[in-house]
């Protein structure tokens, strides 16, 4: 690679996901660890990320942060590993990527949070309610094998993440559809080996999940 990129993350984060897609791209990436309160909002990463979140990449010249965005710029970068959509996949891939990122994440964080939407403001939020979206991704994960169609696309990693997180920590409803498809997408050696170094990366450090 003629550009060096760069992974800054924390393994108790969101960065677990960026991860995974880096995996898969395999791709050499070089990687920052950074602290919550610590150097995740030093100046230095600050100039990365105003936020002062993780994760983020930067490769050759360009930032990108947002797990979604992050693996829809990966599989478009290194269109080699074809995990960017076909023409007749885009439809689906969008779709389900920005729902994961959209409806599902907010609902799950609103519940998390102990917030309940009233019934009369549903239409109010861009996700209706729990139920609603509970419904959807599990039309999303049983009407074909992968999210965008017959193979596996960044968008699985995406979604995939989504769903072994809720299920993991109980924020999604154990259905067995959503069992299914994670058995079906985190079989991948891409996966195995992520997992492998986040867990490696966490021997040590505390244990106060941020995800």
């Amino acid at each position: 690679m003629t550009e060096e990129l760069v992974f800054y993350t924390n393994p108790m984060s969101r960065g677990r996901i960026a991860r995974w897609m880096l995996e898969e791209t395999g791709v050499p990436y070089r990687t920052e660890i950074l602290t919550f309160g610590g150097t995740m909002k030093g100046e230095d990463y600050l100039s990365v990320n105003p936020m002062g979140k993780v994760p983020a990449i930067r490769h050759n010249g360009t930032v990108v942060t947002e797990c979604a965005a992050i693996c829809a710029y990966l599989a478009d970068t290194f269109p080699e590993n074809e995990l960017a959509p076909r023409p007749q996949e885009r439809g689906s891939y969008y779709r389900w990527m920005f729902f994961a990122a959209g409806p599902l994440e907010s609902v799950v964080t609103i519940r998390m949070l102990g917030v309940v939407t009233p019934a009369d403001k549903a239409r109010s939020v861009g996700y209706g309610s729990f139920g609603d979206v509970m419904d959807t991704l599990e039309k999303a994960v049983t009407e074909t094998p992968y999210i965008a169609g017959d193979r596996f696309t960044a968008a699985d990693v995406y979604v995939g993440s989504h769903v072994s997180w809720g299920l993991n920590f109980g924020s999604i409803e154990k259905r067995p559809a959503f069992a299914d498809y994670l058995g079906r997408v985190t079989s991948r050696e891409a996966y195995k080996r992520a997992a492998a170094i986040d867990d490696e990366a966490l021997k040590g450090m505390p244990q106060a999940a941020s995800y």
